[in-house]
């Protein structure tokens, strides 16, 4: 359920989230209705997540409708600071009179107004957070139905070993190895045995046997990392999956490939290459069904070898200039081995 809560936030602020346009992409064919109540409710998911959304460490797997009923049963005061979690920060206080307070509720009104969403569905956080409860549950279940089903079938493997992985790092190089792998946005202290995060407010959780921290990947979350430090939910770090951030961290190609690609970007050259390439021939030669003079081809010609794209051998007065076709084929293969990660045991 929260996966399918951070991918609604993908769909209403898709310009923040480039490495899921996929997602956003196939998810077209929703209903304009459903669509609509999307944007509704925008305020629940638009920078934190209500509090109830985050896994305690001790609950078992479940379902997505037992998740869906487990929503609707929170009590009221649980449901009412969940959903005003990301539109006011009450600092994990809950004073139920924060939920009378007029001036709480101004604050509310202006930051839905801003988000384009529902008024009348943000009033019913003051007003009846179990109805407002239900219609988000509605909400959930018309969305995974339409979409989010079949996406959850290929994203609960990846992140299944994701979570396995995160164990035996844990496991093998302490959790604070392991935390500063998930994050720029998390600072962390190993000598302190601290983890900070920039917040609307600051305090300190202690974490430990009484007071466990749950890791959470996702695929959606990117690139933002959602917290929760807030009391009676445990501390939990959201984090963006590895397997989510593959097609954003494309290695740079080799100098070599650089170098060649450089010496091939001009028609002069590539026009030099294709005489060379039906038989040897000499600068007086080239230059001439070329069109430019001898000194302007030797300049192409010194970078075409300097890139080990022609050679060059004399005979008598000339300097006559060849192909190396074996440095050209190999050039395919150096770019789409650059474009296209291959298998380690691949050919």
């Amino acid at each position: 359920m929260l996966e399918s809560v951070l991918s609604l936030h993908v769909l209403t602020a898709p310009k923040h989230h480039p490495l899921q346009h996929p997602w956003v992409r196939r998810a077209r064919s929703i209903p304009s209705s459903l669509k609509r109540e999307i944007v509704a409710f925008r305020f629940a998911y638009d920078t934190f997540v209500p509090e109830f959304l985050m896994p305690l460490p001790s609950s078992p797997f479940r379902s997505f409708d037992e998740e869906l009923r487990q929503l609707v049963e929170h009590d009221e005061a649980t449901l009412a600071f969940g959903f005003l979690r990301p539109l006011w920060d009450h600092g994990g206080r809950r004073d139920e009179r924060a939920l009378r307070d007029s001036s709480v509720r101004e604050h509310v009104r202006r930051s839905v107004d801003e988000l384009g969403a529902d008024q009348e569905l943000a009033r019913l956080i003051f007003e009846s957070p179990r109805e407002l409860a239900s219609r988000f549950a509605d909400l959930l279940a018309a969305y995974w139905e339409a979409a989010f089903a079949d996406e959850w079938q290929s994203l609960e493997p990846a992140l299944a070993e994701t979570v396995a992985e995160a164990g035996r790092r844990i496991a093998s190089d302490g959790l604070y190895s392991c935390l500063a792998g998930l994050s720029p946005q998390l600072l962390i202290d190993a000598s302190r045995r601290e983890l900070r995060r920039d917040l609307p407010h600051e305090h300190t959780v202690e974490v430990g046997p009484n007071a466990e921290l749950v890791l959470v990947p996702s695929a959606f979350v990117w690139p933002h990392v959602r917290i929760n430090c807030d009391p009676p939910w445990p501390a939990a770090i959201v984090y963006p999956a590895p397997f989510a951030l593959a097609g954003g961290k494309s290695p740079l190609p080799s100098e070599d490939v650089v170098h060649v690609l450089r010496a091939l970007a001009d028609p002069t050259r590539l026009r030099t290459l294709k005489l060379i390439a039906a038989g040897e021939r000499s600068t007086q030669e080239l230059a001439p069904l070329i069109g430019i003079s001898e000194a302007g081809l030797s300049k192409h010609l010194r970078l075409l070898a300097r890139a080990g794209l022609v050679r060059a051998r004399r005979e008598g007065y000339y300097v006559l200039y060849s192909v190396d076709l074996d440095r050209v084929a190999s050039l395919s293969d150096a770019v789409l081995g650059f474009l296209v990660e291959l298998p380690h045991n691949a050919a």
